[in-house]
């Protein structure tokens, strides 16, 4: 699911950087396209903190492996593999394009930020992933070593 996310997230913030002008697009109802870029975290927070941004996005990254790896099922591992593709599309940007540690963010809804494909798998697999673990938990609990010997 990750690697779906970061390609999905890569193409379509080509497409925009190569084809949207300055000015809005409206799409339809709240929807548009919008070419902007963010140096901070969700909602601009964080601005001109990219090197440090990317850091955490980094550690994000290692901690969401770990989570996939232990998950309790696939519909948990799934949510993961959201939240991972897009904090791996994000950090592609802060690393690999030519905008100073920036994302690349285009669609628009009335009312709400700028955003792009990586933000809202984030936004769905954290919510998918709030929902797991009050209904579950996340991750298996580590096999308990069972001798058969009275403590």
């Amino acid at each position: 699911m990750a690697a779906v996310v970061v390609a999905a997230d890569q193409v379509t913030k080509t497409l925009a950087v190569d084809r949207l002008g300055a000015s809005p697009t409206h799409l339809f109802g709240p929807f548009g396209l919008s070419l902007g870029y963010n140096s901070g975290v969700a909602f601009s927070l964080f601005t001109r903190a990219a090197p440090l941004v990317g850091a955490l996005a980094a550690v994000l990254a290692a901690v969401l492996s770990w989570l996939a790896w232990r998950a309790r099922s696939f519909g948990v591992a799934l949510s993961v593999g959201l939240v991972l593709g897009g904090a791996l599309g994000n950090l592609c940007d802060r690393v690999f394009r030519s905008h100073h540690g920036s994302v690349v963010d285009f669609i628009t809804l009335t009312h709400w930020p700028t955003f792009n494909v990586a933000d809202a798998c984030i936004t769905i697999g954290g919510i998918s992933l709030i929902v797991a673990q009050l209904r579950h938990g996340i991750v298996t609990p580590p096999a308990r070593a069972d001798d058969g010997a009275e403590p």
